[in-house]
């Protein structure tokens, strides 16, 4: 009862399991909460269809008609590595046959003849640490986001010399969307799988238009190619990491043109992109060996399973973010991401929705439907219009304070992913793309 002698309800944390009131953590990677990495996938999954398919979420259906590419762009060699390679058949081949039996300065054989599994423990790992480029591979990493920038400056320059016009003719006529997520390769080295779409230049940026005629897919994949081969910068000037060094993408460079409707060729249905580059989007660095939160000393490493490839990584990204030159780069606080500093999901503009309007969708829909069970939306009891929450919130911690509670976190999302499931049931089975 307050001072005005009215009675009225009030939320504590007392009546929570432990005394406290969880919620989300909202991490986007699936090693530390799967569950919250799901709704990411998922969210990833709509605003990069929504740029595909249109029809929804401010988009129109007309957009399907725009010429469209999914690339993927790699870093180059950094040192010969064990790799699975197979034919168009499947069939797995010797990593790295030779016909001499040739070796490295320091006595290292340069030959693999292993036919190596999908998960065996030596891929990724050099032939020879001491040949390996470990200083090239951390500044790339570090380089990486501004290497995407350059490279999208670049198209925009090459897409305008391609049609025959100048710069600012072409972007006062044509707009480059796009939609990239960054996945770490078994090497630990990030590249960029991007949905890229030219639309019309309009004064309203979230307007998609189509554009020109002239402005189709073989203008999108000539410009690529010679944007992706020119792209580059220059790390600074340092002489513990060896001097400036010219950073560019590897010379492995795959564009597949998108198209409405079944699957044709070398060309790609919508569908099949938005789920391929929605998986990625939840994969955290842990996959291939760094660690999934920061290092505030190398002696957390201790703790961490890691190969000596993956740990030298890291030890570099220490090394280098002492140096003067470096520091900038803030290489300590990025060494768990073997030096990565960028977002592993972005978009342009004008692609399509934003996650935070999806998540304000989403956020509504639940407190509606609390609502309509007569519901509050945060306690989950019955509502009542005069329920004031009276007090102050604060931060308990992050994780489950016993086992316990993670099981039963588990079994909610489980039971959430079945009812899911059964009131969207897939009609036909997902279809991998092979990167």
């Amino acid at each position: 009862m307050d001072a005005d002698g009215v009675q009225r309800k009030v939320y504590s944390t007392r009546r929570e399991v432990g005394g406290v009131l969880l919620v989300a953590c909202g991490n986007r990677r699936a090693s530390r909460c799967p569950s919250c990495s799901e709704v990411y996938r998922a969210d990833t999954f709509h605003l990069i269809r929504a740029g595909l398919l249109g029809g929804d979420k401010g988009v129109p259906s007309s957009v399907r008609e725009h010429p469209r590419a999914l690339v993927t762009l790699t870093a180059p060699s950094f040192g010969p590595v064990h790799a699975h390679r197979t034919k168009d058949d499947g069939t797995v081949l010797p990593c790295r046959p030779r016909r001499s039996a040739e070796v490295c300065p320091h006595g290292k054989p340069l030959t693999c003849t292993e036919r190596h599994a999908t998960g065996d423990s030596l891929l990724g790992q050099p032939l020879c640490a001491d040949c390996y480029d470990y200083t090239g591979h951390a500044l790339w990493n570090a380089h990486a986001s501004d290497l995407w920038r350059r490279f999208t400056i670049y198209l925009r320059r090459e897409l305008a010399y391609t049609a025959g016009m100048t710069a600012t003719a072409f972007n006062a006529q044509v707009r480059v969307s796009f939609a990239k997520v960054a996945e770490y390769q078994v090497r630990g080295v990030v590249h960029f799988h991007a949905v890229v779409r030219l639309d019309a230049k309009t004064e309203d940026a979230t307007a998609v238009l189509p554009p020109p005629d002239w402005a189709n897919v073989e203008l999108l994949d000539r410009g690529v190619r010679t944007a992706a081969a020119n792209a580059h910068v220059k790390s600074p000037a340092c002489a513990g990491a060896g001097g400036v060094r010219r950073l560019v993408f590897g010379a492995q460079l795959d564009i597949k043109p998108i198209v409405a409707g079944e699957l044709t060729g070398q060309t790609l249905t919508e569908e099949q992109v938005a789920g391929y580059i929605a998986k990625y989007a939840t994969k955290g660095a842990t996959t291939e060996g760094a660690v999934d939160r920061r290092i505030k000393d190398l002696s957390d490493l201790n703790a961490v399973t890691l190969t000596a490839h993956q740990r030298r990584l890291i030890e570099t990204c220490w090394d280098l973010g002492d140096l003067d030159e470096l520091r900038h780069l803030r290489l300590r606080g990025w060494a768990h991401m073997l030096g990565f500093r960028g977002h592993f999901s972005t978009k342009s503009a004008g692609y399509s929705t934003t996650l935070s309007k999806l998540r304000e969708v989403r956020r509504s829909f639940r407190a509606e439907q609390a609502r309509e069970h007569g519901h509050d939306d945060l306690t989950g009891e019955p509502a009542d219009d005069s329920t004031l929450v009276i007090g102050s919130w604060r931060y308990a911690g992050q994780g489950y304070a016993h086992p316990a509670d993670a099981y039963v976190a588990q079994l909610i999302r489980d039971d959430r992913e079945a009812k899911r499931r059964s009131r969207w049931p897939r009609t036909e089975p997902r279809q991998e793309v092979a990167a």
